[in-house]
């Protein structure tokens, strides 16, 4: 032991010397603290022992976080001290919460049921007060109209007579203090539903004369004249005291709004949307709690609120503000009332439940050792693969977990030994999905070609498009096809499918309408080629929407042939035009048959061209964007530059389109016909080629 002292000693003082200022400051509110519940504990009650309280907590907070590093890097980098941390966690710290939420479910029922005795106490004073009014204005009645003359000239005299004060003598006992008076302030009276002959009465507390009363206020009839009288009973501590209940101390708050006189601040309350503090207090003197009847039977508190009149003077009306009573109870007396119907079965139902709490302690305590038993072999599983993990790392496939009992870890061991025969092949997959994608890549760059690297230069035509592809390559193609000085061909398809094979089908499109656009004639003529070309060479199931338009600058005359694609609108100032004149797809049918439509286009008329993956979005309720909406849009923006009106459309409908994911190539392509002036700089922008070509 000689050895061992200095030894500590010298840990400690090397812990302190790397200690930090504020952790020195706070290591000394803990001894602090600590010397403070030790004087407590002789009886004797040192001075700020609140503030003492407060530093404490504030320097375990400092310490909680101070230590937090430390027990992450420390304590819990061992998978032993994590599955009992965890366990704590999963299995622990629920049952504490709970037993939390059971001990606030207690405080909040003996609190609610302490409230309602309470409540019960004053409505039986309040009903007997009631009571002794309603037969003093009966005798009030009776007597005024014997004496009806006196009754008009002076009421007072009436509330003299032996009848009213027989009655006054009789509730005596149970009301002490109780007066009657003449109350010319009738503004308290309400109308009583149960009354007769239309009486009204009022019955509650009053703040009046700088005092609290309980009182009653009602009308007497008289056959020449009727005048209010008020029963009144001092709300002191002589009333608390008489209340016939299990409560212990009880303690009435009067308070008041307006205390903006006084010299001393005021803890204040919102109560009825104002602001209230605390006037005075009402105590009673002869309650007290009683001694406990176990050991688990603290003193509670509770409060409610009830409604009081302030009347300055006979003559202003009276202002409601707020009473809190507040009152100590301890439980065993409130058990008493709870299980008063079980006779005395009462004790005994809570003896059990005492009982089986401590059962169950125990029993949590009991799968908490066991819990860090069997992590013992958790974890020694845990370290085999750990090992393991280390041979993968270095490249060693061949290391295999020893398996010792064929339970769930033992299975863990052979998918180990599994995985690592598996890891050649995954790598193998590996390589070819890597080959996959730099072909993607590849297909990608290409298809970026088959779109117009420029735009025509048409006099009086402005030309723009926009693709936005759903994958990496795009089922979409549009072209501006240039077929002399003054004539261009605007084609936009949608191939069926999407991914590669539609990528693939669009190339064969491209090629084929741009050598059959050389050969001439008109668009139906040309979307017929096109159709014949593509049903000899390619499958059964392929096809593809198309739409192709000429346009000649010199006639302003639009030609064109919708074969199955989304009608196209062609605007003219406020009118728009759905383009559907056409026929079929294009590849399905050998014989199929297409006309075409002509227009003559008026001053800088618009033709929007768009694929359906820009009309066919849904919201989160179902309702498609459009080609309604995609219209309303172009009609707003007509005057915008063509680039930005693309630009808004396929916004538009991005913004529409509730899920996560584009599903389908969106794809736009505007053109502004027979314009005014020169031709203004066109932007060609596709998801698969980044950069944007301009051309003036």
């Amino acid at each position: 032991m000689s050895s061992f002292v200095p030894r500590e000693l010298k840990l400690a003082r090397r812990i302190l010397r790397r200690l930090s200022w504020p952790d020195r400051i706070a290591l000394f509110l803990v001894v602090l603290y600590i010397l403070y519940k030790i004087v407590e504990a002789f009886k004797i009650k040192p001075p700020a022992a609140g503030l003492i309280t407060f530093l404490f907590v504030i320097a375990d907070i400092y310490f909680f976080f101070r230590l937090l590093p430390f027990i992450r890097k420390r304590l819990l980098w061992r998978l032993r001290n994590r599955l009992i941390v965890a366990y704590l966690f999963i299995a622990v710290v629920p049952v504490i919460l709970l037993l939390t939420m059971a001990a606030i479910t207690l405080y909040l029922l003996y609190a609610q049921l302490g409230a309602h005795l309470l409540h019960d106490a004053l409505q039986e004073r309040t009903k007997q007060i009631e009571a002794a009014s309603r037969a003093i204005t009966a005798a009030a009645e009776d007597e005024a109209s014997r004496s009806a003359a006196t009754a008009a000239s002076d009421p007072a005299k009436i509330l003299q007579r032996p009848e009213v004060t027989a009655v006054l003598a009789g509730e005596a006992n149970d009301l002490p203090g109780l007066a009657v008076e003449v109350q010319p302030n009738a503004n308290l009276i309400q109308p009583d539903p149960n009354g007769e002959r239309g009486r009204r009465l009022f019955t509650g507390l009053v703040d009046a004369n700088g005092s609290l009363w309980l009182r009653c206020v009602s009308i007497v009839h008289a056959p020449r004249t009727h005048f209010p009288i008020s029963l009144s009973v001092p709300f002191d501590s002589a009333m608390l005291d008489s209340l016939n209940t299990e409560l212990g101390p009880i303690q009435f708050n009067v308070m008041q709004q307006d205390l903006s006189n006084s010299a001393t601040p005021h803890f204040t309350l919102e109560i009825y949307g104002n602001k209230y503090a605390f006037a005075r207090e009402i105590r009673s003197r002869n309650r007290s709690l009683g001694e406990a009847s176990r050991w688990l039977d603290p003193p509670l508190s509770g409060a409610l609120t009830l409604e009081a009149f302030r009347v300055e003077n006979s003559k202003a009306a009276p202002q409601k503000e707020p009473v809190v009573a507040g009152f100590s109870v301890r439980p065993s007396r409130l058990n008493q009332r709870l299980f008063a119907s079980l006779g005395e079965l009462g004790p005994l139902l809570t003896f059990i439940l005492e009982i089986s709490a401590i059962v169950f302690i125990l029993i949590e305590v009991g799968a908490l050792i066991t819990g860090v038993v069997l992590t013992h072999r958790i974890t020694s599983a845990v370290a085999d693969l750990y090992d393991a993990t280390v041979f993968v790392s270095r490249g060693d496939f061949t290391h295999r977990i020893r398996v010792a009992k064929r339970d769930q870890l033992g299975v863990l061991g052979d998918s180990f030994n599994a995985m690592t025969t598996s890891i050649t092949n995954l790598l193998d997959e590996q390589a070819k999905r890597q080959r996959l994608e730099n072909e993607i890549a590849i297909a990608r760059e290409v298809q970026s070609q088959l779109f117009p690297q420029a735009i025509p230069e048409i006099e009086g035509v402005q030309l723009t498009a926009i693709c936005r592809a759903a994958r990496t390559v795009s089922g979409d193609y549009y072209d501006f096809i240039p077929l002399g000085p003054n004539r261009v061909g605007i084609a936009l398809a949608d191939i069926s499918g999407k991914g590669i094979s539609a990528a693939l089908l669009m190339a064969s499109v491209q090629a084929a309408l741009r050598g059959q656009a050389q050969l001439g004639g008109g668009t139906a003529d040309l979307v017929a080629r096109v159709n014949q070309h593509l049903f000899h060479n390619t499958s059964d199931d392929r096809y593809a929407t198309l739409f192709y338009a000429i346009y000649d600058s010199s006639t302003h005359v639009l030609e064109y042939t919708n074969a199955g694609h989304c009608a196209p609108v062609f605007v003219d100032g406020d009118k728009t035009l759905k383009l559907e004149t056409g026929g079929t797809v294009v590849g399905l049918f050998d014989e199929a048959e297409y006309t075409s439509e002509r227009i003559q286009t008026a001053p800088n008329s618009l033709l929007v061209a768009f694929s359906d993956g820009l009309s066919e979005p849904e919201n989160a309720y179902g309702e498609e964007y459009g080609t309604d909406r995609l219209a309303a849009e172009v009609l707003r923006y007509q005057s915008e530059r063509i680039q930005k009106l693309a630009e808004r459309l396929i916004d538009s409908s991005a913004q529409w389109n509730s899920g996560p994911l584009q599903a389908d190539d969106m794809t736009v392509l505007v053109a502004r016909l027979h314009t005014l002036g020169a031709t203004f700089s066109t932007t060609i922008t596709t998801s698969s080629n980044a950069q944007q070509i301009e051309t003036a």
